[in-house]
């Protein structure tokens, strides 16, 4: 499996990145630092054959995609083991996904996967994954007293292989 992300600037990276410390902090669920997951939008999740065959569509996003910017204003989750932040899903974001999924489809051998195609799409920030049920409700209570919605700007996009989390490739915006 594949992930297309948005990645962050510094500040909006910074902000995620206290949040997850936190969570794994109260939780002792150490899932997203031992995997070395960085905050990031998964855009489109897809199968393919290789990375070769998505290198080409990645490259032909270049200078096409401008920055963006993204409003944090809830937390959620994933039932039964997955807390997010989650942004409004604006014009930018929905553009974003139609561009990308449009470009990707056309490879063949390529699945989309259901959940990240335009307009059945959850944009949202992993914060904790795997976490236990007990885990899930104490990084609710954590989230509780500490988020405030903010407003995030994305800076680049990724191309990266899930489990563990490895970096293939990278657009800055």
């Amino acid at each position: 499996m594949y992930l297309i992300s948005a990645y962050f600037d510094k500040p909006t990276e910074q902000t995620l990145t206290r949040h997850i410390n936190q969570i794994v902090k109260q939780t002792g669920n150490t899932f997203m630092t031992d995997n070395h997951v960085p905050p990031h939008l998964t855009i489109s999740s897809l199968e393919a054959r290789s990375v070769e065959v998505l290198l080409p569509c990645m490259e032909q996003l270049r200078d096409k995609i401008p920055q963006g910017t993204v409003s944090f204003v809830s937390i959620g989750a994933l039932l039964p083991y997955v807390l997010y932040v989650t942004p409004v899903l604006n014009t930018y974001l929905q553009e974003l996904s139609q561009q990308i999924c449009s470009s990707v489809s056309q490879i063949a051998d390529v699945r989309v996967s259901r959940f990240y195609r335009p307009m059945q799409w959850l944009p949202h920030v992993t914060l904790g994954k795997t976490l236990t049920k007990e885990q899930l409700q104490t990084a609710f209570a954590v989230m509780q007293e500490r988020f405030v919605p903010f407003d995030g700007k994305v800076v680049s996009l990724g191309l990266a292989k899930t489990n563990p989390h490895e970096d293939l490739w990278t657009l800055a915006l």
